[in-house]
C-alpha cells in the first residue's frame, strides 16, 4: 500500500515508525499547505515527495491511501476529497461528533469504490482482541460494569487539543477511546448521561460519562486534559473483573484477571498498533482481510458522543 500523509500533524510521529517497520507499506509522501514546512517535514522523516497542498498530494496517481490526521473539524471534507480522488483512507479517530458527517463520507466510498477507516489504533492489537474473547467466553461470569479513563495534563489554551473551533476538548482527544472501549465489550447503548467541566479555552476539560446498554450493562468514564496521566480500562463481571492498565496504547501488554481466589496475570507481545491499522487497511485493499472498523462502528461511535455532549448540555439523559 503506497501511503501519503495528509497534513504533518504531531500523530504523524507515532504512525511513521508503524508504516516503516511493514512490508506491507511504503510510506512515499507528506502534504502540508505550506511547501517549505512539507519538504522539511519529508527531509526529517526520510519521506520521498513532498507536496506544498493537500489537493497536489490527492492528484499523484501513485498514491493507493491517505492517512489523514487533520483537526477534527477537517475529517469530513478531505476524507470525501480523497476518496473522490481515488485514494483509500484512514482518517484519525475520532472521526466526528456529527453523525451525519460519518454518514456522508461513507456514502463516498461506497460510490468511489474505496476504502474508508476510522483511526483507532487499539482495537487491531492483540491486547484488545484477547480481552474480547475473555469476556465472550465468561472469564468474569457476565458483563455488569465497564469501567475506563484517559486524561493527562495540558493547560496550552493555544493548543489544537483545547480549541473550540476544530471541535477539541477532552471527549473528542481521549474520552472517545472510553467510549469506544465500552461499545466494543457491550454493543450501542440505549441511553447515556454527560457532565462537563468547561475549562478557560471554552472545551471541556473534564468530561464524565455513563452509558447503559441492554442486558444490564453500565458504563462509565472519565476523560480530561487538565489532570494526571491515566488510562485503564476495567470489565466487571459477576465473578471477577478484568483489567487493563495500559488499553488505548498497549506498550506493556497485560490484561490482569481478577476474582476473589487471586489474580492471574496474562502477559502479551508487545506490537505496534499503528502498525496493524495500517497493514489492515493494505490487507482489506488487496481482498486479503475484512476491514476491521467500517460504518457501522463510526456511526456508532459518532451518535454516542452526539448524544453525550447533548446530555452535558441539557442535564437530562438522552435516549438512543
Amino acid at each position: 500500500m503506497r501511503l501519503g500523509l495528509l497534513s504533518t500533524a504531531d500523530i504523524n510521529r507515532k504512525v511513521i515508525p508503524g508504516a516503516r517497520a511493514s512490508d506491507k507499506v511504503d510510506l512515499i509522501a507528506v502534504a502540508s499547505r505550506d511547501r517549505a514546512r512539507a519538504e522539511e517535514y519529508a527531509k526529517t522523516w526520510e519521506i520521498e515527495r513532498a507536496y506544498g497542498s493537500y489537493e497536489a498530494m490527492l492528484e499523484d496517481s501513485d498514491l493507493d491511501a491517505v492517512y489523514i490526521s487533520l483537526p477534527n473539524t477537517l475529517h469530513r471534507e478531505w476524507s470525501i476529497r480523497s476518496l473522490e480522488a481515488g485514494k483509500h483512507v484512514i482518517c484519525e479517530k475520532p472521526f466526528s461528533k456529527r453523525p451525519d458527517d460519518v454518514e456522508a463520507a461513507f456514502d463516498a466510498a461506497e460510490r468511489t469504490g474505496r476504502l474508508l477507516t476510522e483511526a483507532f489504533m487499539y482495537r487491531h492489537n492483540p491486547q484488545t482482541a484477547k480481552l474480547v474473547e475473555l469476556v465472550r467466553e465468561g472469564a468474569v461470569g457476565e458483563l455488569r460494569v465497564v469501567r475506563s479513563a484517559f486524561s493527562y495534563s495540558l493547560y496550552d489554551t493555544e493548543n489544537i487539543r483545547l480549541r473550540t473551533d476544530v471541535d477539541g476538548g477532552s471527549l473528542m482527544d481521549v474520552g472517545c477511546y472510553c467510549v469506544s472501549g465500552s461499545r466494543l465489550l457491550a454493543g450501542e447503548p440505549a441511553a447515556v448521561s454527560g457532565q462537563a467541566y468547561i475549562g478557560p479555552s471554552g472545551t471541556d476539560w473534564v468530561f464524565t460519562g455513563a452509558m447503559r446498554f441492554a442486558g444490564d450493562v453500565h458504563a462509565l468514564f472519565d476523560c480530561a486534559t487538565c489532570l494526571p496521566n491515566r488510562d485503564e480500562l476495567e470489565a466487571i463481571g459477576t465473578e471477577g473483573s478484568l483489567f487493563l492498565d495500559d488499553p488505548w496504547h498497549a506498550n506493556t501488554p497485560v490484561i490482569e484477571l481478577r476474582r476473589d481466589r487471586g489474580t492471574d496475570r496474562i502477559e502479551l507481545d508487545p506490537i505496534d498498533s499503528y502498525r496493524l491499522e495500517l497493514e489492515n487497511l493494505a490487507d482489506a485493499i488487496a481482498g486479503e482481510a475484512p476491514l476491521l472498523l467500517g460504518r457501522e462502528d463510526a456511526l456508532g461511535q459518532a451518535r454516542t458522543i452526539e448524544a453525550l455532549f447533548r446530555s452535558a448540555d441539557s442535564g437530562d439523559v438522552v435516549r438512543l
